[in-house]
């Protein structure tokens, strides 16, 4: 069978499954913040289905941000978490300030980036986890149909972060897939303290693509202990600035 026959197969199993119910049993994952949750479909993440999550920041090939955005999703779900990655740079202090404990998360390591998407399709079969979390580079239409089919399947969540090491590697992030959301994270100002210290770290948050509701941006403070977000108390009360460029734009 050639590639676009694979394609258009997969594509074909993807509408069926959506026809048949798919994830809409399931109750989407809030995230709390209240200017996010009632901008998604359902009024949070969808926990069927396949998500993206891209680094935005100066040193983004680490994807500290993502990584630390995605552990507190994960953090926020009951049960095991399955962890797949071809590079052992998880700091598991770092997890843990994120609300998610490391004795929680199960590593499954590859040598290879193509070996990732495999182990992702294979975790999502197991309805005992939480959610499956992998960071690859490549990831086409044909390969991210058929993590979203098994997400739907079995209700698990898939959250990938798109990591790249190089320029050419980078162009890849930006190729369509079938993730039902796309998120860019980048590290934004904290609050100026009072005094000499370190505020809460703050998150620009970047819905790039989700079905059912336009773009949008956010900036949060960074996962507390339980993995929850927020919205800094002094951008609160300004009124959405996504909404009054549309405005303008009129």
């Amino acid at each position: 069978m050639d590639p676009g026959q694979q394609d258009r197969l997969a594509d074909l199993r993807l509408r069926i499954a959506r026809l048949e119910g798919g994830s809409s049993k399931v109750c989407p994952l809030p995230f709390g913040v209240a200017a996010i949750d009632s901008h998604l479909p359902g009024n949070g993440l969808a926990r069927g289905a396949l998500h993206e999550m891209v680094e935005a920041g100066l040193a983004a090939e680490f994807a500290g941000c993502a990584t630390l955005f995605t552990a507190g999703i994960a953090a926020r779900l009951k049960g095991p978490v399955l962890w797949c990655l071809t590079r052992r740079d998880l700091f598991a202090p770092g997890l843990l300030r994120a609300g998610l404990h490391p004795d929680r998360v199960i590593y499954a390591e590859a040598a290879r980036d193509r070996d990732i998407l495999p182990l992702i399709e294979e975790g999502l079969k197991e309805k005992g986890l939480a959610v499956v979390i992998g960071e690859v580079t490549r990831m086409g239409l044909t390969a991210s149909r058929r993590l979203q089919l098994a997400a739907e399947s079995s209700g698990v969540p898939a959250l990938v972060i798109r990591r790249w090491w190089t320029v050419a590697e980078k162009d890849l992030v930006h190729l369509p897939t079938a993730a039902v959301t796309r998120w860019r994270i980048a590290p934004a100002p904290s609050e100026p303290m009072p005094a000499p210290g370190l505020g809460r770290e703050r998150w620009q948050i970047e819905l790039l693509r989700c079905r059912s509701a336009e773009p949008r941006t956010w900036i949060v403070e960074a996962c507390d202990a339980k993995g929850r977000l927020a919205l800094p108390a002094d951008l609160a009360d300004r009124p959405d600035q996504a909404a009054n460029r549309r405005a303008t734009a009129r």
